[in-house]
């Protein structure tokens, strides 16, 4: 669980190399263990003495419909990780955070140059619009599901084609009908995926982005980028849980050809 935690299980399940960066609490270890066994580093994980790790309780219906709980925790303390930390990166992600955290560290991944994905997803509601502008000039990519952008339409003022501007691609997630990624002047229909069966959509979200971030680090098209993520998403939500999926390369990419019709070229 946890946005850094299922991103870097997924990126990690399709072949790339993840650097988790987040706060934990003091019941952190059967979590680190389960990292080391899957090879994901926690260098980068650092432990809040006085709290416990953040914690979130989902309730879903028939319809996928779900209601959260939440207790940041240890979550609140994400800003005294930072960025120049990490060494190397070639791009980032600002995902749901404590919102010291989220502001900093895409003010020093803007300052060290590392493109990074501004990713609001739950922790939108924090900011008001001229926040949410900044976070947008400083991101080279934004990822939302289509009701996270009908907000920050309402709070920054500005529509798709204002938001174009600010970034080399926004790209919106629309549930059961794809997704659309808007870039360079073009909006870009991405289908969803074929599904055996629909499981569980908790973590969904978490492997769409990484898929986005892969195909990012490969320099793959956002044609093929959008369906790789399509997919990651699609084979989730056949399973419970956030990282219990599994897959070799080969069947990731004959589920590919069987969805979209053509090969990955990878």
């Amino acid at each position: 669980g946890g946005c850094a935690g299922n991103i870097a299980y997924n990126l990690k399940l399709i072949g790339g190399d993840p650097l988790p960066m987040g706060t934990v609490g003091t019941d952190f270890e059967p979590y680190r263990a389960h990292l080391e066994a899957l090879g994901i580093p926690d260098g980068h994980v650092a432990v809040v003495a006085d709290a416990l790790t953040a914690q979130a309780f989902i309730t879903t219906d028939l319809d996928d419909n779900q209601i959260t709980a939440f207790h940041p925790g240890a979550m609140n303390h994400s800003h005294v990780n930072r960025v120049e930390d990490a060494g190397p990166v070639r791009l980032g992600i600002v995902s749901p955070d404590g919102r010291e955290g989220m502001i900093d560290h895409a003010e020093q991944f803007a300052q060290a140059g590392i493109p990074f994905i501004f990713d609001p997803g739950q922790g939108l509601p924090m900011f008001h619009g001229d926040e949410l502008r900044r976070f947008i000039d400083l991101a080279a990519w934004m990822t939302v599901n289509d009701y996270e952008w009908q907000l920050i339409r309402e709070r920054t003022g500005w529509s798709e084609e204002e938001v174009a501007p600010h970034l080399e691609a926004l790209i919106v997630t629309r549930g059961g009908s794809g997704s659309r990624i808007y870039t360079a002047g073009r909006v870009i229909e991405i289908p969803v995926a074929r599904v055996s069966r629909i499981k569980d959509p908790t973590g969904c979200g978490d492997a769409f982005r990484a898929g986005l971030i892969f195909g990012l680090d490969r320099g793959l098209d956002w044609e093929v980028t959008g369906r790789i993520a399509s997919l990651m998403g699609g084979i989730k939500i056949e399973t419970a849980g956030t990282q219990n999926h599994r897959y070799t390369l080969d069947a990731f990419a004959a589920r590919y050809r069987e969805s979209f019709g053509h090969s990955l070229d990878w």
